[in-house]
């Protein structure tokens, strides 16, 4: 496992990260063999752990603080999100700060990630979502302000919504942001754009989620692929995304090196761009924990293939099936 640094902060993190999100919110998933999960990955050189509130209600968050009581010899980098107050995800231009992250709501889920957490502070705390028309309200300035000097957190993030780079560029300039956490993958190349360089200037860490666009870049979708209804999946891939990401996913596989498969290359695709600083994957049991973490060696993809991935680029728009 390779290692880089989060920014400004002084955290060096793991490049691929655990998001916690199926372990602590989808019906299927069983606390123990989560925890053996997590006990590997730790032990193969995971340090970075996203978790959230609202997996679970706090689940995911004391199942990280399981796993943090049990190996106190080590450096566990805890990430925790604090959920809207309107639990509406995404946000949108019409919400007012006061209805979504409000200064006493705040207080209120840092001290109940504080204690699933078991710690006495938060390593890097984070909004679950965000939009920009916040930015030069000072309520939550303030608020993030008392939290770090109440050593409370030691750093704090947004997690920008679905398709929206662009929604977060003002907030980066503040000076408050030590992360962004933001959806960056083969499909989803337009953090590039702006985002990327701004964080890069700012020296802003970069956390890029959904590597596998939701299971899309897999390579194991086919059109006749069905979801139950208690699965979230069967929603983001309604039929008409569904039929363009296996047709998509298809054409990149014709260009897929000797001995690498879809997964690996669009893990080594995020990677191979340095701004990135770690790639969250949400990793469920063992199984896939060997194959994910060979993709942090060092060794990106050469740019030739960068150049033919960037064509596969699939700019999309957010719709009610991709909340």
């Amino acid at each position: 496992m390779q290692y880089r640094k989060l920014g400004r902060t002084n955290l060096s993190v793991s490049e691929i990260g655990h998001g916690m999100w199926g372990m602590g919110d989808w019906t299927d998933a069983v606390d123990q063999e989560s925890l053996e999960t997590l006990q590997m990955s730790l032990e193969m050189g995971c340090n970075f752990f996203d978790s959230a509130w609202s997996y679970g209600s706090g689940r995911s968050d004391k199942l990280l603080g399981k796993l943090i009581k049990k190996n106190p010899a080590y450096k566990i980098i805890a990430a925790g999100k604090i959920p809207p107050k309107n639990l509406k995800w995404p946000a949108s231009f019409g919400d007012k700060l006061k209805d979504v992250f409000p200064r006493q709501h705040v207080m209120d889920f840092t001290e109940k990630i504080l204690e699933g957490f078991g710690t006495d502070t938060i390593d890097l705390l984070q909004f679950h979502v965000w939009d920009d028309s916040w930015s030069d309200d000072d309520e939550w300035k303030e608020t993030v302000s008392d939290l770090k000097s109440k050593k409370l957190i030691r750093f704090f993030g947004l997690s920008l919504n679905r398709w929206e780079p662009w929604n977060g560029m003002k907030a980066l300039q503040t000076g408050l942001i030590d992360a962004v956490q933001v959806i960056y993958n083969i499909f989803d190349q337009s953090p590039v754009d702006n985002l990327f360089p701004l964080c890069e200037n700012r020296n802003i860490g970069v956390i890029a989620r959904v590597p596998l666009d939701e299971g899309g870049l897999t390579g194991k979708l086919t059109k006749k692929t069905h979801f139950p209804q208690t699965d979230w999946r069967a929603r983001y891939f309604e039929p008409e995304n569904l039929q363009s990401t296996v047709l998509r996913a298809q054409a990149l596989k014709k260009l897929l090196p000797e001995n690498m498969n879809l997964p690996e290359m669009a893990l080594r695709f995020i990677l191979t761009n340095k701004i990135v600083t770690t790639t969250i994957v949400g990793i469920r049991n063992l199984n896939h924990l060997q194959e994910d973490f060979g993709s942090s060696d060092g060794r990106g993809l050469s740019e030739e293939l960068i150049v033919k991935l960037r064509s596969h680029r699939w700019d999309r728009k957010a719709a009610p099936w991709s909340d």
